[in-house]
């Protein structure tokens, strides 16, 4: 069962919580297929007295009689942008901001197992443009930077009104991000757009060779089933600030109908695009994230 992330949060920093989130996970991995996928083999050096005999490789030893080990180095090849959306749409509902906190816990995670693997990480923050993009690195000072910047989004609070472009933005990610690189994508994808609008954006990033894991976030109680109680509600537009007093059983099912087939639509475009497509509900555990993350890195091998 997923932790209580509020809780630790209250106790910590960001940085901290990412840390309790990836040991957690790394612990309930036990004897994962996925175990030691972070190595690769190099060569063979001569084993030195005092090494461990861990890596010596036995077999060299039968054939010559000489004592060799196995040298592994880190995968450092990796390059991961995270890209977030910090539109006003994203901190919703109001009183726990969810579907942002999610995106965002979720990122701190995947940066601080990125930097435990010594793989290089970016950051790119959007609403209808982009708000902050980082260098692609791996050093800790930069990690620290990350963590930062992600603070300050969940500090901001939705006090301005900003709409998204998701399409726009990700043309310009592609652009601006020059080497092939994996881009993991947190959105609701609320933007009003035409979904083959969002496909030719994830095209791009595909054509420009980069590999793509989008994260579907929304609260899926109300958002994707719109279960609210029968009583008047007043609807307000996180990003416009239009308002609307209805009863949520007079749109229910025409609501429903229509996100199932927008939600239809953009995953059967990305499985097209061989682009790792999630619906991540913000009530579930981060763990499927970070688990979704490693099955596409085991790919990109």
């Amino acid at each position: 069962m997923d932790p209580n992330f509020d809780d630790i949060k209250k106790s910590g920093t960001l940085d901290l919580l990412a840390k309790q989130l990836v040991e957690g996970f790394i612990t309930g991995l036990h004897k994962s297929p996925y175990h030691g996928f972070s190595v690769e083999f190099a060569e063979h050096r001569l084993y030195n007295e005092g090494q461990s005999t861990r890596h010596i490789d036995w077999k060299v030893f039968a054939r010559t009689d000489r004592l060799y080990t196995k040298q592994y180095e880190e995968e450092t090849n990796l390059r991961c942008l995270i890209a977030i959306d910090i539109s006003s749409s994203m901190y919703y509902p109001a009183d726990t901001i969810a579907k942002l906190k999610f995106s965002i816990y979720s990122a701190s995670a995947l940066a601080y197992l990125l930097h435990k693997q010594r793989d290089a990480i970016g950051l790119c923050l959007f609403s209808d443009k982009i708000e902050e993009y980082t260098q692609i690195k791996s050093t800790a000072s930069h990690l620290d930077k990350i963590f930062t910047l992600l603070e300050k989004s969940v500090e901001r609070g939705s006090r301005e009104q900003k709409p998204t472009q998701v399409a726009n933005v990700l043309h310009e990610v592609a652009e601006k991000t020059h080497k092939r690189s994996l881009v993991i994508i947190f959105s609701d994808m609320f933007e009003g757009e035409n979904v083959d609008e969002i496909f030719k954006a994830l095209q791009h990033l595909k054509h420009n060779k980069h590999e793509v894991l989008l994260f579907h976030v929304s609260d899926h109680e109300t958002e994707l089933a719109f279960n609210f109680d029968e009583k008047p509600y007043e609807f307000i537009d996180l990003e416009n600030g239009e308002r609307l007093k209805l009863n949520p059983s007079e749109i229910r099912e025409r609501y429903t109908v229509q996100l199932k087939d927008f939600h239809k639509e953009l995953q059967l475009k990305c499985n097209q695009l061989k682009i790792d497509f999630i619906s991540a509900n913000t009530r579930t555990d981060y763990y499927t994230v970070l688990q979704s993350y490693l099955i596409k890195r085991s790919k990109m091998r």
